[in-house]
């Protein structure tokens, strides 16, 4: 299985930006996609963007035009770029792997965001 690791979390201040970094223990390119998620707190986990194998990507509405979701396949790594943040994007940044063959979901222990207003 592929198990992802994310970094790059921190604080910044509201307009910044910021990378977030999902390193995966395997060949990424073995796996369906790989996403990121994001929990603010005391609401649930929520869609950020995603990127499959094909190299196709989708975003949530909220972040479209401010995030860009990449990947480095030598270093199995994908990325998560972050700018004009806002407060709202507050919380807690979790890598997701997803597997069709064989069939696994795998999520990381994610990094935290900060953005002061």
């Amino acid at each position: 299985q592929v198990q992802p690791v994310e970094s790059g979390g921190g604080s910044v201040e509201a307009g910044g930006s910021l990378t977030l970094s999902c390193v995966c223990s395997g060949n990424i390119l073995s796996i369906n996609a790989v996403g990121w998620y994001h929990q603010a707190p005391g609401k649930q986990r929520e869609f950020v963007a995603r990127i499959e194998r094909s190299g196709g990507t989708n975003y949530a509405d909220s972040v479209k035009g401010r995030f860009t979701i990449s990947r480095d396949n030598a270093k199995n790594t994908v990325y998560l770029q972050m700018n004009s943040l806002k407060a709202d994007d507050t919380g807690v940044y979790y890598c997701n792997v997803d597997s069709l063959v064989p069939p696994y979901n795998l999520w990381g222990q994610g990094t935290q965001v900060t953005v002061s207003s």
